[in-house]
Formats: structure tokens, sequence, C-alpha cells
């Protein structure tokens, strides 16, 4: 790694290290439904058309907000309704009205086959903020199997379509890079520069729930690599402000294909709600990692008092972390890929890259981005 990129690491250190004590609460997920119209080959939740956990009242989140809203500032607290496919449900504009009323900037994300010009408009006017649209692939084929749905890469064009020229909406696509998709993301990348995307978020398939067994959607060494590459030139180039998610350390391609280093901010930035009431940090997150549940315990109780696993990270390393020279930065990886029982690692970026990376950092953004987060 290059010295001015390992000394803006550590220095970022101090910042993380500064987070976690501080704990301030400003994304809070929520997990509205475990109900999808979709049948995705990826869903970490196993999502079906008819949950066994039923969506949870709108009253009861509302509740929830409204308790921590004297010790928050709400209009710097995000809200992010997840699913299952959070427009299954009728009153999510009732939903973001009540949330927007509050003082809270609301969002959501979803697959985009509900999201028609008139349910747009009516989230809109309940003070819709910021919308993600997940698109799979270049080729109706590629996202259709993805997806599990015929016609959704078309429903998802649409929905993209409309976000785009949406006048201040905050929104951006993700992408889930797989075998099927990955040798067509020029395309890709050109079909969203043509309907106007500005934000696509690239991410790769984490080994939970129906991923856990599709050797479809692992990536090999070379193809990781690739698609770091490939985003690491298409931020470069500049026509769109492509990103790798928010997981996993990258080595010598921090901060060449995203914004910030990495940090996993589960529990010291981010919580949620999940369907049934329990209290997370990121959906992702479930099992031993839950800290309660809005049924039982008080929300603001509970992001002061627990979380302590997620805040200091000490714990994880063991096993293959324990003798990683990048533990200072990486921490264990983010929290969702490690075993929900066991604690232990499930996937590793570094392993993924192989020993050693080649990207070359351009250091007038590296020093950019620590002043921006150090300052």
């Amino acid at each position: 790694m290059y010295p001015k990129k390992k000394l803006i690491l550590s220095l970022y250190q101090q910042h993380k290290a500064m987070q976690s004590k501080l704990h301030k609460l400003t994304y809070l997920f929520w997990e509205c439904t475990l109900r999808c119209n979709f049948n995705c080959v990826h869903c970490g939740s196993d999502c079906t058309r008819q949950a066994t956990v039923p969506d949870m009242p709108k009253e009861d989140f509302l509740r929830v907000l409204a308790d921590i809203r004297p010790y928050v500032d709400p209009h710097k607290t995000m809200i992010v309704l997840t699913g299952g496919e959070p427009l299954v449900r009728k009153d999510l504009a009732e939903c973001g009205q009540a949330m927007y009323d509050m003082g809270y900037p609301w969002g959501f994300v979803t697959n985009g086959w509900g999201l028609v010009e008139k349910r747009l408009q009516s989230l809109l006017n309940a003070g819709l903020r910021s919308v993600t649209v997940s698109l799979d692939g270049y080729t109706e084929a590629s996202h259709d199997w993805f997806r599990g749905k015929k016609g959704s890469w078309l429903r998802a064009v649409n929905a993209i379509s409309r976000v785009a020229s949406t006048p201040g909406l905050v929104y951006d696509v993700v992408t889930c890079v797989n075998k099927k998709n990955i040798a067509d993301l020029s395309k890709l990348r050109d079909l969203l520069i043509s309907i106007d995307v500005t934000h696509w978020r690239l991410f790769t398939v984490f080994p939970k729930g129906r991923a856990k067994d599709n050797p479809l959607l692992k990536l090999s060494t070379v193809e990781f690599r690739q698609m770091m590459d490939f985003i690491r030139d298409t931020r470069r180039e500049g026509k769109i402000n492509a990103s790798y998610g928010c997981e996993g350390y990258l080595k010598d391609y921090e901060m060449e294909v995203r914004d910030t280093p990495f940090h996993c901010q589960a529990g010291i930035n981010i919580a949620s709600v999940l369907a049934n009431g329990d209290i997370s940090a990121c959906p992702s997150l479930r099992g031993d990692y839950v800290q309660g549940n809005i049924y039982q315990d008080d929300f603001w109780t509970v992001w002061n008092s627990r979380y302590q696993i997620m805040r200091d990270r000490s714990w994880t390393k063991t096993g293959k972390c324990a003798s990683c020279k990048s533990y200072k930065y990486c921490q264990g990886n983010g929290l969702h890929l490690r075993d929900e029982k066991t604690g232990e690692l499930l996937h590793c970026h570094l392993e993924m890259m192989g020993k050693e990376t080649q990207a070359e950092p351009k250091f007038e953004n590296v020093l950019t981005a620590a002043f921006r987060f150090l300052t």
C-alpha cells in the first residue's frame, strides 16, 4: 500500500473510534414487511408473497419515532423502509406522511415493479425524500432470472427513468454483480447514463438466505477484481457516480471505488426495527445480533445501553482475522458477513482479491477525502 494512503487510513481509524463513542443515530431502517412480489435468487430474508411474519402496524413503528424524537434531530435522522417489498403495503403514503409530519426525511428500497407514475406522485406528496431501485442486468434475461419475475427488467427501467427525472428526489440504482451480468457492466453503465442516472451502487452478494449455495452468485478472484477496476475506471470517467457498496475493506482500492474508507456503521450510526419488532443494526443482522424488541423494550434505552458488540469490535480478531496485517483498517469486515451464532467470518474481501491488489490510487482524491472526513 502506498504510504500516503496508509497514513490516511490510519488517521481515519480515529474518526471511526470517535463515531463509535458518540454513536449518533443517523439512519433507522424499518423492515415494514416481509411480503414480496418477486422471488429473487439472492434474497437474504427469504421473502415470499405470504410472509409468516405479518406486516408491522404503522402505529407501532411511528410510536418508536415519536419516542426518540426528543433525543435526535429528526431532520438529520433518515428513515429507510425496506422489506420484502415496501410497495406491497397499501398504506405506504400514510406511513410516509406521518414520518414527514414529525420532521423525519424518509425513503425506501424497491424492485420498481409497483412504482408507477400515480404511486410515485402519491409518495412524493407524502414527503418522499429518497428512493433506491434495483437493476441487476443489462438484458431482460439476466435481470428477470435474478429477480424471478418475467417483465421485471422493463418495470425497473421505467421506474428508474421516473425517479431520475423527478426534481429534488435523491435516488440511486443498485446492482448485485454476479457471474451472469458481470460481462455486461459496461453496457449497463451506458444504459443508465442514457436515461440520466447519476448515482449507481454496485455490490456483491453475501452468503446468506437463498444466496448461500448458489455458485452463479459468487464472483471469482479475477471477476471480483475486474469489477473493482470497472468501478474505479467509471469513477475516473466522471459520467456517472459509481461506487461499491459499504461492505468490505478493499486495501489498495480504498477510496478508489467509493467516497469514504471502509467503515461498518452497524450499531454505530445505523439501527433497524425488523418486521417482528426486533431491534437490530442494519437489517441484515439478525439472530444473536438482535439487541431488543420494541414490544418489550424502549428503543432509545436499547440504543444507548446495548450494542456493545458492535461498538467494540475487538472480539472479531479471531480465526483468520487474528493474524491479518490489515485488521486495524478492516476490524473484521462487515458484521453481516459473520455467522450470527458463532461470530466466525464467512466472507473476506481481501481473500476475494488475492494476497495483493494492483489498484493505483489517485492521491489528490485520497487527500480530499481525508480532509473531508477528518476535519
